[in-house]
């Protein structure tokens, strides 16, 4: 089995990747972006679950974008254009309800990429983030926008020994934003 290169800040853990794909719908043929991609390995798991899935891998880390590569490489994952710099303006070049589903794992330009995909019409968004000022920021730009669904706060435990038995060890929380294009405004107050 092929050992997923590292970078950092990632990757996001499998359990995490799982939920945050079946929220996303995805569907045979739909154009995936993955913003903030890290080693891909979001993008790899989405590959695995449709056919003919068209991936658009972004990142503004050189390092981040070498390994993607190696793990598209690795993973035989050939239906992807990798692309570097600042996600809201290579989304801004994308044509109006191009973008299927997104899924972000990481972005500075969090608001501005939100804006971007309200107006391509994103099918749907996936946000996922460990800062609590992250989550408030997102739902209400979200909100603003008529895209917020719902909030989720995730943790994932793994068993490890102990004396010769097994506790478990709790994994960093994840809070994921889900939105929808046509989400009803200010959904959840």
């Amino acid at each position: 089995m092929t050992e997923l290169l590292r970078v950092s800040g990632g990757p996001t853990k499998p359990e995490i990747i799982a939920v945050s794909l079946s929220k996303l719908d995805l569907k045979d043929g739909s154009n995936f972006f993955d913003i903030g991609c890290g080693t891909g390995a979001v993008s790899i798991e989405a590959n695995k679950m449709v056919r003919d899935l068209k991936i658009h891998a972004i990142d503004a880390r050189e390092e981040a974008i070498e390994v993607a590569r190696k793990n598209f490489e690795s993973f035989n994952v050939e239906n992807v254009s990798i692309y570097s710099g600042e996600s809201s303006e290579i989304l801004e070049k994308q044509p109006v309800g191009s973008i299927d589903c997104a899924f972000i794992g990481g972005t500075k330009n969090i608001s501005r990429v939100l804006e971007v995909l309200a107006e391509k019409k994103a099918g749907s968004v996936v946000v996922n983030a460990v800062r609590i000022e992250t989550v408030v920021n997102v739902i209400n730009k979200m909100k603003e926008l008529g895209l917020f669904d719902e909030v989720l706060h995730l943790i994932v435990s793994r068993g490890a020994p102990l004396t010769g038995e097994t506790m478990f060890k709790p994994e960093n929380p994840v809070y994921m934003v889900v939105g929808r294009s046509g989400a009803k405004k200010n959904n959840g107050d």
